[in-house]
């Protein structure tokens, strides 16, 4: 297997950012990829205030912090990044913008060039229908919010992912700090097939009146040690996200138990989606 030297990103939201400067810290050249200036622009601002954090607290020497921004490359076409070694791709969970945006990377990128996806629940067999003969280069390379921290990548096979694939995904998560675990071409596959019902079925207790947010966050915070309690994360991921994998675990499985709790879906159609609008579950407007 030939090393990776270099990756990729497509997409400079939340995951993506994350996921090229992890890269970058762990000496990979990187390229943020992004049809939006502006979202490069706010990518470059995270890149920066979490390099300076890391030597504030001295987990790296200002020089390492340097020498890492200066891996990341920003640009807005794939085409500027066509001489890297792997391409991950990390836009909104939307299987036709992912489709989309695959046919483009087996277009953009090298015959040897692995094609990931930071989906966290579509099906990697759909998305890499996209992509004809390359089927076979095709993974889940599943990251955890906030990347730089969490250790976990979830390595999903398709249908058509070949040994070698797997086996480069593996090297290249361990290389970059992080413990990859496979799982199965499953809708939610381990994380979001576990995490995601616990979620709702914490919206359900909310709405049925067995406690208060705060209550049923504090019980399960001390009665079953969670870093945090399920309607704050819900708020954390993004109440639309949550819904939106309910939704493909809904359709995918057929079973009501995954269909979205209606005091979820109602925080989402009033706009309440979490910590990025400012209210969720709780209010964040004096943050």
């Amino acid at each position: 297997m030939s090393e990776v030297k270099s990756i990729a990103v497509i997409g400079a939201g939340t995951m993506g950012s994350g996921i090229t400067m992890t890269a970058a810290i762990s000496g990979l050249e990187a390229w943020q990829i992004d049809v939006s200036q502006d979202q490069l622009d706010r990518a470059r601002g995270y890149h920066q205030k979490n390099l300076a954090r890391n030597v504030a607290k001295e987990r790296m020497t200002q020089e390492q912090a340097d020498q890492a921004a200066a891996r990341i490359h920003y640009v807005t076409s794939m085409s500027e990044a066509a001489s890297a070694d792997w391409a991950v791709e990390a836009a909104t969970e939307n299987v036709e913008l992912k489709k989309r945006i695959f046919a483009d990377m087996v277009s953009a990128f090298g015959p040897e060039v692995v094609l990931a996806s930071n989906t966290s629940s579509i099906s990697i067999t759909e998305i890499a229908s996209s992509v004809g003969d390359a089927a076979d280069r095709v993974i889940g390379m599943h990251f955890f919010n906030p990347v730089p921290v969490m250790k976990l990548v979830e390595v999903i096979n398709g249908l058509a992912t070949s040994k070698e694939t797997t086996a480069r995904t593996m090297a290249l998560a361990e290389s970059m700090g992080k413990t990859p675990i496979a799982a199965n071409d499953r809708a939610g596959f381990v994380s979001n097939r576990v995490l995601m019902p616990m979620i709702n079925e914490a919206f359900h207790a909310w709405m049925e009146g067995v406690a208060e947010p705060e209550a049923i966050d504090g019980i399960m915070k001390l009665g079953c040690n969670f870093p945090m309690g399920p309607l704050r994360l819900a708020d954390f991921i993004g109440l639309d996200v949550c819904h939106h994998i309910m939704m493909v675990l809904y359709d995918e499985l057929g079973d009501q138990k995954y269909f979205p709790c209606p005091k979820l879906r109602q925080l989402v159609t009033a706009g309440r989606l979490g910590n990025k609008s400012g209210m969720g579950v709780y209010d964040y407007s004096a943050d």
